[in-house]
Order: structure tokens, then sequence, then C-alpha cells
């Protein structure tokens, strides 16, 4: 990859840092541990996955062979699995509030538009 590239993915991941950090401080207003705890989850949750997905894409196309892409898509379903896990335990338990949790979820989304809009202007 090139500088340019390196460059774009530290901005991008900074970038869901700060945009978790903005909605969670938003979520405060709603003084309840459920809301705050449920963008937290869902942004952690999702950054985290994003990272994972991003290191063994990474890892595929700096050694391509033959068996690299089926460890791809090995890893791809494992990573589903455990995040799905863990969704289902956060709903189950019933200690984050749904809604919150999506909203948590969709920060790499947010970032992924404000980086292409700086980007673009």
């Amino acid at each position: 990859m090139s500088s340019i590239d390196d460059q774009l993915l530290k901005r991008l991941h900074l970038t869901n840092w700060w945009v978790l950090a903005v909605m969670l401080a938003l979520s405060l207003f709603w003084q309840s541990a459920r809301v705050s705890l449920g963008v937290l989850a869902g942004g952690l949750l999702v950054i985290l996955n994003f990272g994972w997905m991003g290191h063994s894409l990474l890892k595929v196309m700096s050694v391509p062979h033959t068996g690299s892409a089926r460890g791809f898509k090995r890893n791809y379903f494992f990573r589903l699995l455990v995040v799905g896990a863990a969704l289902y335990l956060l709903l189950e338990r019933g200690a984050v509030d749904p809604l919150a949790l999506v909203i948590g979820l969709s920060v790499v989304v947010v970032s992924l538009i404000l980086t292409t809009l700086k980007r673009l202007y």
C-alpha cells in the first residue's frame, strides 16, 4: 500500500474513535446507563470488527496464494459468529437499549461518510 492509503486508513481509524466519542457524549443527555452503554458497546464492537476485517484483508493481499482466500473466508465466518454472539448476549441480557446499540453500530458508516466528504471537498 502507498503512503496515501496508509494515511487514509489512519485518518479513518481516528475518525471512528472521534465519532464514537461524540455519539457517547450525546447519549449522556438521556441520563440512562442503558442508552450510553448501548452506544458504547455498539461502537466498540463495530470498530473492533472493522479493524479485524482490515487486518484480515491486508494479510490476504500481502501474501496472495491459494490457501489465503480460504483462510480469509474461514476468518470471515468466525468474525461473523463472534459479532453475532456478542450482539445476542448484549440484547438477551437486556443490558443495553436496542436502538442505542444500532446507533453505536453505525459509527463506521458515519466515519466513512465523513472521511469521503472531507476528501471530496
